[in-house]
């Protein structure tokens, strides 16, 4: 749908209102609501107490909001405009709500300052307190303009000045001593959720239709979940890395009880962008070492039938061997290295089988593939998700004469496959469907 320009700048100026508005309100009330407590308390770490005071930083500190409205007047179209929108007050909402359930200090006290510096430092203080501290909004709303502006910006000189700026933007929180260290990071990772929950492939897991629910594994990572918030809560200190482990996890518990593979947005080039990365990177790395310790000593893939191809996840050395394969990838949490070949993905939860029509779909571009050369079907280990795929192909194509003649080739050349009562019953209902003549 095309918007006139006057249409577009109404709605722009709509939101730069709105959300104006909306900061300043929620912001002064949660500073305000802070301040009536007596049970506010700092999380600083003893290092941070050597970081200097650099008052000339309160500039590029300023300059957010300087790339707060400007990225909403910049924006091109509605959607580009929705999404930057959502996103920026989804930030406000979910700060504001941790400022007021975990509420935290600024613990240093700050010279006086004259001059320039001293002046911006004084209009800053003019309606703000020492509180509002974790996660930090600051960097929250960086992070959420930084990936706007690398979009918008073409140019590698205007890139390169954008990233230097926004580094500088990032230090200054600590450096106006505005921000412990604590509040970075975890304003990091709100910013980077507000990517995730707004994606620029308007793929949000709020709009999912799946409800997939696979309760008992969503039941164990929250249990692991919990684990590791706990024991971030009870050690403190350096522990407190854990929390990024901690929210890595409740996300995998939402992939599976609600939102399904689309909640891991892996891409059709078979990478994550950055937000998702750094959103499930301690899960990402314990993903990639189990798939690893699980196929140790064992091969990374091995030949099915014809020049298709059962296996894990491929390394990119395994890529540059066999770079003339074809890949189709059924592993939702892992990345695959650079890609020279033909490539599709249809990704699928861990431990989860595919449905009747992930069947009939993967099995239809392997036999495309296949007819253009070797063929690599893979997941996390090659064991279970891309063996009922190339199962579901070899009864597709009439390969084998029943699901047991099938199974009895895959097993037999990748001894470890693991096919479940669920996946069984799935392909069951495919060779039935094969059987009545209803698929060919």
């Amino acid at each position: 749908m095309k918007y006139c320009f006057n249409k577009l700048t109404a709605y722009k100026l709509a939101w730069l209102v709105s959300l104006t508005v909306f900061f300043f309100t929620s912001y002064n009330f949660a500073n305000e609501l802070t301040a009536m407590r007596s049970d506010v308390g700092s999380l600083v770490f003893e290092w941070e107490h050597s970081i200097p005071l650099w008052p000339w930083t309160i500039i590029s500190y300023w300059s957010i909001d300087l790339m707060y409205g400007l990225a909403i007047l910049l924006t091109s179209c509605y959607p580009t405009l929705k999404r930057l929108g959502f996103r920026l007050l989804s930030a406000q909402i979910i700060c504001i709500f941790v400022f007021l359930i975990f509420p935290l200090t600024f613990s240093f006290e700050r010279p006086p300052l004259d001059g320039f510096s001293g002046i911006l430092f004084n209009v800053l203080m003019g309606f703000d307190k020492p509180f509002n501290q974790a996660p930090s909004l600051h960097i929250t709303l960086l992070i959420i303009l930084w990936q706007f502006y690398v979009n918008y910006l073409h140019s590698k000189l205007a890139r390169y000045i954008l990233h230097v700026w926004c580094l500088l933007i990032g230090v200054s929180v600590l450096t106006t001593w505005q921000h412990h260290f604590f509040d970075i990071p975890t304003g990091l990772w709100v910013g980077c959720f507000c990517i995730w929950l707004w994606p620029d492939n308007n793929l949000s897991p709020l709009k999912n239709r799946q409800l997939a629910k696979h309760y008992v594994w969503a039941g164990i990572y929250f249990i692991l979940f919990l684990l590791s918030l706990s024991l971030a809560i009870y050690f403190n200190g350096w522990w407190l890395w854990l929390l990024w482990l901690s929210g890595s996890l409740l996300l995998v518990c939402g992939n599976y009880l609600f939102v399904g593979a689309i909640g891991f947005q892996k891409q059709t080039n078979g990478h994550f962008n950055l937000a998702t990365t750094i959103l499930y990177l301690p899960y990402f790395i314990i993903m990639w070492i189990n798939s690893r310790l699980w196929t140790l000593r064992k091969n990374s893939i091995d030949l099915i039938c014809d020049n298709v191809y059962l296996g894990r996840i491929p390394s990119n050395n395994t890529l540059r061997k066999n770079s003339c394969f074809s890949i189709v990838d059924l592993c939702a949490e892992l990345p695959i290295g650079h890609i020279s070949s033909n490539y599709s993905s249809i990704p699928v939860l861990d431990m989860t089988p595919l449905t009747l029509e992930q069947c009939q779909q993967v099995s239809k571009i392997i036999e495309q593939y296949h007819k253009q050369g070797n063929v690599l079907v893979c997941c996390a280990l090659g064991y279970s998700r891309s063996a009922t795929a190339v199962i579901a192909w070899l009864l597709l194509t009439k390969r084998a004469s029943s699901l047991d003649d099938a199974m009895t080739k895959v097993k037999s050349s990748r001894h470890s496959v693991v096919i479940t009562t669920k996946q069984r019953l799935i392909l069951s209902d495919l060779f039935l469907q094969i059987y009545k003549g209803n698929l060919c």
